[in-house]
């Protein structure tokens, strides 16, 4: 809803209707180009850079004129790549002098090098030859050269031509500029990506660990500089994380399921069925114990499993099928392929699992923590407040009350509260006058004003009369220091109990306090709604058709 109503805002503001018509909206600078040639549905004029956003008509036409002259150029080079491919090269000599059949000239870049000088040379002069002619015969429109080979006699078909020779060209500046990348890389227009070999970020894609859909993913690009022993610490490096990772998710799932029995440390007469399980254990294990772990893990890195240059990251000579120190190995093959694949994906689920489970381990005390264990969090501080309500929960993206201050998050309440009352007033303000009529009499008897010669909105800021708008300062001053005297600790209760609005119970009051501040909260952008509407047609409910401008209308 603050999405759509700041839609509405900016559509009303232009249009003077949350419905309003585009077309209602001439002042833009922008529409005046939205009937030339080559708009078209669904972007209508499209002008994301807003290049014409002065509306100056000469820049537009030069732009135009380039437009075309381009697209004209990349649908003869687009039909220059695909025709040779559809009926073959010319027969003959390209040029007799130097032996060169058209046969011999390849398709796409590769050509540039093969044209003789003099075959350049007769390329520019025809085009320089092409320009001058143009020069000659060019009409009042862009593009217009006096060559009328498709137009036609009936203004729509022409139209209609031209728009589709607009959008053509569009489409060929696309795709010449796609062929061209295609065929600087893999030497043809239709080049097929396998003929790419130079890139380096095809020197790891037939790795293991490449995998649907993403293929080799690379998003930092590490590996673009092709560098083989890069490549391979790095696997090495995930690899043995994924392993860990594993073990470390193993060990937080099988405690909750199954302890030692005995002790863990008979000096201290510690039970392992004492130690708790996950991030809190490390405080509760001997440094004796911590030790071991350093001692294990440094036999098992220098001893058992030892790196080797000559064998693939993460292949250890003594380091068997599933890790089983006994020096046996799977046979080369998909079989064994796959298992070395689903190893690094499992590994990779692992690092992220583990992760996860220490984070909410941190929070709320334990792997499968509840989120209502976590009491520190400075947000949750006001999540039971009023005002917290469904589906957003909490709500405050700008992190206001991030930092859990009470006081300031009390002093914000009180100003929403105040803000809201006020906004809802001001919205029957606007509402009530419409429907049961200004106050019989005079507003003010000295100046002959009656009460109907009050406009409703903002048009009454300029007729009331001085007097008035020194009563309403007094009478608002009034409240707001009668309030300082009756106010309580909670934020808005400000000892006022209307009848009708309070209720006895805890819940129903709630309720009701809830409902306040939603109402209030409407209201606020309710009335910002009406007074923009008002501002752009002099009437909170006002009609498109009284906001103009006399010299564009």
């Amino acid at each position: 809803a603050m999405m759509a109503i700041i839609g509405m805002f900016f559509q009303d503001g232009l249009t003077g209707s949350a419905w309003g018509d585009w077309a209602n909206y001439t002042e833009s600078p922008l529409r005046a180009f939205e009937n030339e040639l080559g708009v078209q549905e669904p972007v209508g004029f499209w002008d994301p850079l807003g290049l014409a956003a002065d509306g100056d008509s000469a820049t537009f036409l030069r732009r135009r004129e380039t437009e075309i002259k381009h697209g004209r150029v990349c649908m003869l080079a687009t039909m220059g790549y695909i025709t040779p491919e559809l009926t073959g090269k010319f027969p003959g000599m390209l040029s007799p002098s130097q032996g060169l059949t058209f046969d011999s000239i390849p398709n796409g870049l590769g050509a540039i090098s093969k044209v003789p000088g003099l075959g350049w040379g007769q390329i520019v002069l025809y085009c320089a030859a092409v320009e001058a002619a143009g020069a000659n015969n060019r009409g009042e429109a862009p593009g217009d050269f006096g060559w009328k080979l498709i137009t036609s006699d009936d203004p729509a078909v022409k139209n209609k031509k031209l728009a589709a020779e607009i959008a053509n060209g569009r489409l060929a500046m696309m795709a010449i500029i796609g062929m061209f990348f295609q065929d600087g890389l893999t030497g043809s227009a239709w080049g097929d990506w396998a003929t790419y070999t130079a890139s380096p970020l095809r020197a790891f894609e037939n790795e293991l660990g490449v995998q649907a859909p993403v293929g080799f993913w690379d998003p930092l690009g590490l590996t673009k500089d092709g560098d083989v022993e890069s490549f391979k610490r790095r696997r090495a490096t995930e690899l043995k994380h994924g392993r860990v990772s594993m073990i470390a998710c193993m060990g937080y799932i099988v405690p909750e399921f199954f302890h030692w029995s005995g002790k863990l440390s008979p000096s201290k007469n510690l039970d392992f069925a004492d130690i708790p399980n996950g991030l809190s254990a490390i405080s509760k294990v001997p440094a004796a114990g911590v030790l071991q772990w350093f001692v294990f893990c440094g036999l098992i890195e220098k001893g058992l499993f030892v790196h080797d240059d000559s064998r693939g990251p993460g292949d250890f000579a003594n380091g068997g099928v599933l890790g089983v120190p006994n020096g046996s190995t799977l046979p080369a093959g998909e079989g064994r392929n796959r298992k070395l694949n689903a190893e690094i994906a499992n590994g990779r689920l692992a690092m992220m699992a583990i992760i996860g489970m220490f984070y909410q381990d941190g929070l709320t005390g334990s792997a499968w923590g509840d989120w209502d264990l976590y009491t520190d969090s400075p947000l949750r501080a006001f999540e039971n407040e009023l005002g917290v309500q469904s589906p957003v929960g909490f709500w405050d993206p700008l992190g206001l009350a991030a930092d859990g201050n009470v006081e300031r998050f009390q002093r914000r309440r009180e100003t929403e509260i105040k803000h809201g009352r006020i906004c809802m007033l001001a919205t029957m303000g606007y509402m009530t006058p419409e429907i049961t009529g200004k106050l019989p009499g005079y507003i003010s008897p000295s100046e002959n004003l009656k009460f109907e010669d009050i406009p409703n909105g903002l048009g009454a800021i300029s007729k009331v009369p001085l007097a008035g708008w020194i009563q309403i300062v007094l009478w608002a001053a009034y409240c707001e220091v009668n309030t300082m005297r009756t106010r309580t600790s909670e934020p808005g209760n400000l000892g006022y109990r209307p009848p009708l609005l309070v209720k006895d119970t805890e819940e129903g009051r709630k309720r009701s306090l809830q409902a306040e501040l939603a109402n209030g909260r409407l209201a606020m952008f309710a009335i910002m709604g009406m007074f923009f509407q008002d501002g752009l047609t002099g009437s909170a409910w006002g009609d498109w058709s009284n906001y103009f401008d006399k010299s564009v209308v």
